[in-house]
């Protein structure tokens, strides 16, 4: 079953580079923004789908999903508000072998899909990259004063099980707030 397979350390070297499709619909509650697909992620092309990777279990503990999902499952997301997509869409084996540049040049892509797609909120997952792709070196996890295209920005820690800064009870404490102001937004047709 594709849901158990498991790449081969040769399917993980030999994805260095690859992309992962974005999930993706317009008008979303929420669109969880990654700094760039890991190896495995991209052997296998889903998001978040090293074992040990955080974002599921967080997503469910936080409340947005009624259960702990796949990343096999990750489209389901989209029917309940939520989408992901990458600053960076090259993988690679840790996010620090991405240069300030290239995530600096990812901001203009990604900001063409907030144009297009229009969610409510745009979460980006670590603080550290969204510090450099848009030179504000003071942000700090939580919600943003500024806008990304029309989108709400916030910013929440990286779900890796490589972020000792977090651990799980504390990824979920923020995560949930973010939730509880994206139903807020979608009660009140606004993103207060």
């Amino acid at each position: 079953m594709q849901s158990h397979w498991k790449p081969t350390r040769a399917e993980i070297a030999a994805a260095h580079g690859n992309t992962v499709p974005d999930v993706i619909a317009h008008d979303l509650r929420v669109l969880f923004c990654g700094i760039n697909p890991g190896l495995y992620s991209a052997a296998v092309r889903h998001h978040f789908a090293r074992p040990g990777n955080r974002f599921w279990p967080t997503l469910h503990r936080a409340g947005f999903t009624e259960r702990v999902l796949s990343p096999f499952e990750e489209r389901e997301l989209l029917s309940l508000g939520y989408g992901i997509t990458n600053i960076v869409n090259r993988a690679s084996a840790t996010a620090d072998q991405l240069t300030a540049q290239e995530l600096v040049r990812g901001v203009p892509k990604l900001k063409k899909k907030l144009v297009l797609f229009r969610p409510r909120f745009v979460a980006f997952l670590g603080v550290t990259a969204y510090r450099t792709a848009f030179n504000r070196p003071q942000a700090v996890v939580g919600r943003q004063s500024d806008r990304l295209a029309k989108s709400a920005v916030w910013i929440l820690p990286n779900p890796s099980g490589l972020n000792a800064h977090y651990q799980i009870d504390d990824l979920v404490a923020v995560f949930s707030e973010l939730r509880i102001a994206s139903e807020h937004s979608s009660r009140s047709g606004r993103d207060e």
